[in-house]
């Protein structure tokens, strides 16, 4: 009787024993669960398309701040979130427990990246900024400007169809990408500005209302100056005037230019963005013009003004006269900075060029 009371106390106590070691090892099953990131800082993951938890959670462990990298393939598994990633970089929060980390990753915003075309920046100007992006795949060569011209279609130069604007990305995106937006971009700005036109421009196409857009860009210092400018232009068209303009010019000698606009720069015919000697619109833009460029040329000021002078502070003397522009250049040349190219010509310029408008 007595062996028989003492098996069953000793039952009891394997029982109890075996109760006990059952929640220890649901609590501390339930506390690796969630046991938290070692990171007391938020860390940045880069994920990459085809990439799985299985995969980075061994990385991430051996990064040291990933406690278990089987401890989250388990719980991914479980969630079915092994594939429920989406690319870019992300910044970790610190020390997120395992479930919400799977969630921070299926849900979370990749870090953006932002590049930055700026008005009148010609395209050789601009597209180092593309291929200098960082994280950003070059999948074209965006230094080659007959490699963009293929990539968007066009056929000869593609100066000026890209729209000055900043854009966002994320990690991995592609260079080609960037390039495709900036060119739709100007494509529906430029619509939307031709839609918007005044009457009786000189303008045979959309195109050419872009080319003036590029002049004024490259001309104006002052905003409030761009239709004022543009008004300026359009009355030399229509007037069967030369536009006589610095930034064309020196846009046709490209690499050539040192930052001096010499006589004979004016005078070579050989130029075709010479508007000193070719008459009407050069054959392409010049720059990358905004908005504000492109509703100034298919929306100029009302005036009578056909000559323009520097001030030396960004804005301009405006003349209708030439005797009266011969004028302004005298008082506001020696204030012109070195390299501020605005069209103003010398007086002995202006008169030599007189005879030939």
């Amino acid at each position: 009787m007595a062996t028989g009371i003492s098996g069953a106390v000793c039952v009891k106590k394997i029982l109890r024993l075996g109760v006990g070691l059952t929640v220890l090892a649901l609590i501390l099953a339930i506390a690796v669960w969630f046991l938290p990131a070692n990171n007391e800082t938020p860390v940045r993951v880069s994920i990459q398309q085809g990439d799985t938890i299985s995969g980075l959670s061994r990385q991430w462990q051996a990064d040291g701040w990933l406690p278990s990298s089987l401890l989250l393939r388990i719980q991914s598994r479980v969630l079915g979130m092994d594939h429920a990633l989406r690319t870019g970089e992300f910044d970790v929060p610190p020390e997120l427990n395992g479930m919400e980390l799977l969630q921070f990753l299926a849900t979370a915003q990749p870090v953006t990246y932002r590049l930055a075309l700026i008005e009148g920046l010609t395209l050789n100007e601009a597209l180092p900024a593309i291929a200098g992006a960082k994280h950003l795949i070059q999948d074209v060569d965006p230094l080659n400007p007959a490699a963009v011209a293929k990539l968007l279609g066009i056929e000869g130069n593609p100066e000026g169809w890209l729209y000055p604007d900043t854009y966002v990305y994320h990690s991995g995106d592609k260079a080609s990408a960037i390039i495709r937006q900036a060119y739709e971009r100007m494509q529906r700005q430029l619509d939307e500005a031709w839609q918007q036109r005044q009457k009786d421009l000189p303008y045979d196409s959309p195109y050419e209302a872009l080319i003036m857009a590029s002049i004024v860009e490259k001309e104006t210092g002052v905003a409030s100056e761009r239709p004022v400018i543009a008004g300026v232009f359009i009355r030399r068209l229509q007037k069967n005037m030369r536009l006589e303009t610095d930034p064309t010019v020196i846009y046709g000698l490209g690499p050539e230019f040192d930052g001096n606009l010499r006589k004979r720069h004016l005078q070579d015919r050989s130029n075709a963005y010479n508007t000193y000697r070719q008459k009407g619109l050069p054959p392409s833009p010049i720059a990358l013009a905004g908005r504000a460029a492109l509703d100034a040329a298919l929306n100029p000021a009302d005036g009578e003004a056909l000559y323009f002078v520097a001030r030396g502070d960004g804005s301009h003397y405006f003349s209708s006269t030439l005797e009266e522009h011969n004028k302004a250049v005298r008082k506001y040349q020696i204030y012109r900075r070195k390299e501020d190219y605005r069209s103003a010509p010398t007086e002995d310029q202006a008169e030599s060029q007189a005879g030939g408008q």
